[in-house]
């Protein structure tokens, strides 16, 4: 008598990990600068530095290696100072009033720390600096972006590259070496374009500057209608929905058996 075959147990889908996420229904883009403009913020910016003798200089020390005596190994060992001339930023004060680099721009900018952004045009991938326009609108900081500005300040700084340069805001009784510059290239640099803080700002600046009529026999508290034909009409992106997937050609190795 033949016994009955064990049912086969279904064969378990396999699971694929991935993640979703919504594209931004907005396009922030960095206001176009004139090329006269251009050209008057590079030669500002770098004939500040020049004069102020601003840059970071580096000494390589080589490490001389050999065995150390009994004495010298017994000996107290004295904290070993760097002199700021040799070794780092010329001048530590001028330092603090600038903001070098994309993550140190972006702290200062969160913080509310800044007075005027320059970010250089050549950074790959350009979303790098995308986060820098909201920001920068959020807190009404004058920013723009600049051609040729890594190759331009990167000289006189003694960096190997510029990406983004943040002018800090004064303290109180406080004179900053780069107040002239500030107020010079600050007319020049062309409003940024944000969808979402426009809209805010225009309907504010409606309900402020509109007025209700006043006659007679009217009763006060009225809602205020807006004409269709002022409100701002926005141009959204279609909102999509991406997937990634991590590895979607995943194979697992099967255990050898013993």
């Amino acid at each position: 008598m033949t016994t009955p075959k064990k049912p086969q147990k279904k064969e378990a889908k396999r699971f694929i990990q991935s993640k979703a996420y919504f594209s931004s229904p907005f396009s922030t883009q960095w206001s176009p600068l004139p090329q006269e403009d251009m050209h008057f913020i590079l030669k500002t910016v770098k004939d500040k530095l020049i004069s102020s003798g601003f840059q970071k200089k580096e000494v390589k020390m080589f490490r001389q290696w050999r065995k150390k005596n009994k004495a010298e190994a017994e000996a107290p060992q004295l904290p070993k100072v760097k002199s700021e001339g040799e070794v780092g930023w010329t001048d530590l004060s001028v330092r603090r009033q600038l903001a070098i680099g994309i993550n140190e721009v972006t702290k200062a900018l969160e913080r509310n720390e800044l007075q005027l952004l320059l970010v250089c045009k050549s950074v790959k991938p350009k979303h790098m600096t995308e986060h820098l326009i909201s920001l920068s609108a959020s807190r009404a900081v004058p920013a723009c972006q600049v051609p040729r500005l890594s190759v331009t300040l990167a000289e006189p700084l003694g960096l190997k590259s510029v990406l983004a340069l943040g002018f800090r805001r004064p303290l109180p009784c406080q004179s900053l070496l780069f107040t002239d510059a500030v107020e010079a290239i600050t007319p020049r640099v062309p409003a940024l374009s944000v969808p979402w803080l426009q809209t805010a700002q225009a309907t504010d600046a409606r309900q402020d500057s509109e007025s209700p009529l006043k006659e007679e026999g009217e009763q006060r508290g009225l809602k205020r209608k807006l004409d269709s034909d002022q409100t701002p009409a926005n141009s959204l992106q279609p909102l999509k929905v991406k997937k990634i997937v991590a590895n979607p050609a995943k194979k697992r190795k099967e255990k050898s058996k013993k």
